[in-house]
């Protein structure tokens, strides 16, 4: 039985999921009211199909929630957010936005990223373009590397600007997934707490 007071932590995995050393895991392990997204297929993302699965875990939510989403997460979750109703909206009580990949992905980022599987067809990303111009309505902080794969720099300083979020400088921490080495990332944890406690 949870309380009025009582905040999930949602987390919403990007393309091919996150493994057993991922922070989303390690965060999911040690937080007792944490829920995953769960997709169908985690290799070839549809848009909708992605958005669809992360509306219906917030619906199985009866609470506040903090969302925290990586790579293409990120834009699943803005995605959802920006086409949910108010009171949808007013569920969330904070965004964790954590290297979203720049949009499309390109056939070499993701070739280089080393998720699929040899000889495998390439996933088209295409569905998840979208305008970074709309500002959130909720509280959110946004994470992004120097030296991420799918995404420079400069182009996550406009997805900022355009959604209206704070912009934190991880550094050099490539795409800052399972094998970026972060563990359970307490500087993450931290961005976390400020969410929940605002």
């Amino acid at each position: 039985m949870f309380d009025d007071e009582d905040i999930f932590l949602l987390t919403v995995p990007g393309w091919g999921n996150s493994g057993p050393q991922h922070w989303q895991t390690l965060w999911e392990r040690s937080y007792p009211l944490a829920r995953r997204v769960e997709q169908e297929n985690w290799l070839y993302p549809e848009r909708d199909a992605w958005v669809a699965a992360l509306a219906r875990t917030l619906d199985e939510i009866d609470g506040k929630v903090v969302i925290a989403a990586h790579s293409l997460g990120c834009h699943t979750a803005v995605a959802w957010l920006l086409s949910a109703s108010l009171l949808e909206q007013r569920k969330v009580k904070g965004l964790l936005l954590v290297a979203p990949p720049a949009l499309p992905i390109t056939p070499e980022r993701a070739l280089a990223s080393g998720e699929l599987p040899a000889g495998a067809p390439l996933p088209d990303f295409s569905g998840f373009g979208q305008p970074w111009v709309q500002r959130l309505p909720c509280p959110a902080i946004m994470v992004a590397s120097h030296d991420d794969l799918f995404c420079e720099f400069a182009e996550a300083e406009r997805m900022a600007q355009g959604w209206g979020v704070t912009l934190v400088d991880a550094g050099h921490a490539g795409h800052m997934g399972s094998t970026a080495g972060l563990g359970s990332w307490q500087e993450g944890q931290r961005l976390l707490q400020r969410l929940m406690l605002a």
